[in-house]
């Protein structure tokens, strides 16, 4: 039986993913969590076989928590399940240790092979997504801008790109508006930019936002 721990903050979503799983006679949903504080929690008092995890939730950054789980309990497989779309995270999130990527439209026999893929030491990306990474390992030279940035940093222009303030930004990710701040102005100097209006059409161009 796969024992797995599902983490997403809204209870819909984790009614959804436990009616999917209750129709598989190898999958058992032994937890839930919604926030990233309660996921390590879990993490570190119990033992699943993979965790079926969504990267923005409130109590952490979602990218940081997956690297925070890899680092303590390194044979727990991640399944993040996303409703970003690839190519807005899938990449960041597999380079942080994520053991496979799933956005939230996928059909529900997709996230079932992929959980019992990943619960096997597997990885589990989708054709478009496997051509990325080969891509992506062949050199460095020709990466857009964006992909040079930290995961915060990345995780910050979105959110501005989106058409959020700082100080909506500085609450989401429980900084201060000066640390919001100080990452705009990086965020800016990385990418040769002088506005968030260019940042906004950068974003928009490149599929970074909806």
């Amino acid at each position: 039986m796969i024992k797995i721990l599902i983490a997403d903050d809204h209870a819909v979503v984790r009614r959804g993913l436990k009616q999917i799983v209750s129709e598989t006679p190898d999958i058992i949903v032994a937890d839930e969590a919604s926030t990233g504080y309660e996921v390590l929690d879990k993490v570190r008092s119990n033992d699943y076989d993979a965790v079926i995890l969504d990267i923005s939730m409130p109590g952490g950054d979602g990218l940081n928590i997956l690297k925070q789980i890899n680092k303590e309990k390194p044979k727990i497989p991640i399944l993040v399940l996303s409703v970003h779309p690839e190519n807005q995270y899938a990449v960041r999130a597999l380079k942080a240790g994520a053991a496979g990527y799933l956005t939230k439209d996928s059909a529900p026999g997709e996230l079932i092979s992929a959980i019992r893929r990943v619960s096997c030491g597997r990885k589990y990306v989708s054709l478009q997504l496997a051509e990325k990474l080969a891509s992506d390992l062949e050199t460095d030279k020709g990466r857009q801008l964006h992909e040079k940035l930290s995961d915060r940093e990345y995780q910050v222009l979105c959110m501005m790109a989106s058409g959020k303030r700082a100080m909506e930004i500085a609450t989401d990710l429980c900084l201060s508006v000066k640390t919001i701040s100080t990452y705009r102005s990086r965020i800016l100097e990385k990418m040769r930019m002088k506005s968030n209006a260019e940042l906004t059409h950068y974003a928009i161009k490149h599929g970074l936002i909806e």
